[in-house]
């Protein structure tokens, strides 16, 4: 799942090549994508873009006083092209779920595609999105605008555990499965920490982390074009997605904790004091 960096990234590419520039025509291929009916997504039509930006992992195209605002989702993603086929769309046919026409049929625009069978790639038209989109109006603060105090702040008295709290994005806005597993083990914690116990040393530590971790994923992927996105996500990663192999600080082997649909890496020495955490999925599927 694109998280805050390659949000970030994406929305610079969009300043880069889209402002300035005129919504020729828009199509959609799936209804489904669109979580508003008013205004209508042809309301873009005829107007100027004017910025990009994100909230949290929602990216935001300033299209005069309307935003068009994409949740990648899961498996959701922006292809930019500098000539797109002016031919329209076939509706449910193939990956694509919207073409963004810029200044001509033929002209530059994107496309947001979405792969496998499990859709959750939204787009809203609003003229508000603080406002009139829900999973923004839920927002905790941004993930790069939180100090240490901020941290503090958010995390005194709760009991939920900490690979939990960095992922809600109701209490932090941006990180993700991916890079909450980064965050950690640069941190040295674990992911079972429990959030409003942490000590003073740990919080010092996460909160170095969490602006290492995003703010270096961000100056490797803004600038790189939205195809390398994600091979510029995978190449920067030292535990997530990492089962097996050696720990790029330790040398120990990095382990997984697996759920239903999603796992976690982390690395025991670096962060479990050498211990591996109980992972009840697979504890229940040796019984």
């Amino acid at each position: 799942m694109p998280e805050l960096p390659e949000v970030e990234a994406l929305a610079h590419h969009l300043r880069e090549h889209a402002v300035g520039k005129t919504v020729f025509r828009i199509d959609v291929s799936s209804l489904s994508v669109l979580k508003t009916a008013t205004p209508p997504w042809t309301e873009l039509h005829g107007r100027e873009v004017t910025g990009a930006g994100r909230f949290g992992k929602h990216l935001d195209l300033v299209v005069g006083d309307l935003h068009l605002v994409v949740h990648l989702a899961r498996a959701g993603w922006l292809r930019w092209s500098d000539a797109l086929s002016p031919t329209p769309l076939k509706p449910g046919k193939g990956p694509i779920s919207l073409r963004v026409h810029l200044d001509a049929a033929a002209g530059p625009g994107f496309d947001l595609t979405e792969a496998g069978t499990k859709k959750g790639l939204a787009v809203w038209i609003v003229r508000d999105p603080e406002k009139e989109v829900a999973s923004i109006a839920r927002l905790g603060p941004d993930a790069l605008s939180l100090d240490r105090s901020g941290l503090e702040k958010l995390f005194a008295g709760r009991t939920e555990r900490l690979k939990t709290a960095l992922t809600d994005q109701s209490l932090i806005a941006g990180i993700g499965n991916a890079y909450s597993d980064e965050i950690m083990h640069m941190a040295k914690l674990s992911p079972y920490a429990t959030t409003g116990k942490l000590s003073e040393g740990a919080l010092d530590g996460l909160s170095e982390a969490i602006r290492e971790v995003l703010t270096s994923a961000v100056t490797r992927s803004v600038g790189q074009s939205a195809a390398r996105l994600k091979g510029e996500k995978r190449s920067g990663l030292r535990v997530h997605a990492r089962t097996g192999l050696p720990c790029p600080v330790c040398g120990d082997t990095i382990r997984e904790i697996s759920f239903a649909d999603k796992s976690f890496q982390y690395c025991p020495t670096c962060q479990t004091g050498g211990k591996p955490l109980a992972d009840r999925r697979m504890s229940r599927l040796l019984k």
